[in-house]
């Protein structure tokens, strides 16, 4: 049967203001770490309000693939449940009006991935996300974990590249690690460096293992990801407690003709 078509699909560029209820709806509806969220606060983003006869049923948001100033990658798109009929519709005018070029989506965002492969070609992953599963108790002896001091050498790194947290051993800090909060609430990103020639002693992981302590302490959840070829940090990231809950999707918009 023949799908009767609404009489009109407008899509119009918004401020970021403008989309804010839907984007409630939208966080709500995806509760995990948003990888790109602060492209929205940091001005990276262009956004749209998806129109269907008159009717604000939903948004979209378009940032640079590779260059910040570019806007050729369509990253988030919502549309009310009421009106998901139309999605596919809806998605096709609002590649049309930005221009993009791209679709980039994280795996665990169901409606956002279903439009990828719809509209998508040549789709690959590169990063694997994580969330937060279990409370590890392993236990490093002769190994202090602390807050890190500013005069703190923390093999060689500047102030701004070293964490917020090291590991100490024997008077020699052997590991660094904090949380960032650029993410939509309550989720952190968590990180964490072992020098290297301390590496495979199961540092990385009690780092990672304490700096989750503190990231609850701080009122976050914690989160993390890493690249799909790093297998050493995968590993540790799995040990100390997290699960592999998505992939970030990244595809060619398909060219009619």
């Amino acid at each position: 049967m023949k799908r009767e078509l609404p009489v009109d699909i407008t899509v119009i560029k918004a401020d970021l203001h403008e989309i804010l209820s839907l984007r409630q709806l939208f966080l709500q509806e995806n509760n995990f770490q948003i990888r790109y969220d602060a492209c929205h606060e940091r001005h990276w983003a262009d956004t749209y309000l998806l129109v269907l006869d008159g009717i604000e049923v939903g948004y979209g948001a378009v940032k640079g693939k590779d260059a910040l100033k570019d806007r050729d990658a369509v990253f988030e798109c919502y549309v009310l449940p009421a009106y998901r009929k139309w999605s596919s519709e809806l998605f096709a005018a609002l590649i049309q009006i930005s221009g993009a070029r791209y679709i980039e989506c994280q795996t665990n965002d169901a409606f956002m991935t279903a439009l990828l492969y719809e509209f998508a070609r040549n789709v690959y992953s590169d990063t694997v996300l994580f969330a937060e599963s279990m409370t590890t108790t392993f236990l490093q002896p002769g190994v202090l974990f602390r807050r890190r001091k500013e005069d703190d050498d923390v093999f060689g790194k500047s102030r701004d590249d070293a964490g917020q947290y090291v590991l100490e051993k024997k008077g020699e800090i052997v590991a660094d690690g904090g949380f960032l909060t650029h993410y939509n609430l309550p989720f952190a990103d968590l990180y964490m460096e072992v020098k290297p020639e301390c590496r495979e002693r199961g540092l990385g992981t009690f780092m990672l293992q304490e700096v989750k302590k503190e990231c609850y302490r701080a009122g976050r959840v914690p989160a993390a990801r890493c690249n799909m070829n790093n297998r050493a940090s995968k590993a540790t990231l799995i040990k100390a407690g997290f699960r592999v809950c998505g992939f970030m999707l990244c595809g060619e918009v398909k060219r009619e003709g």
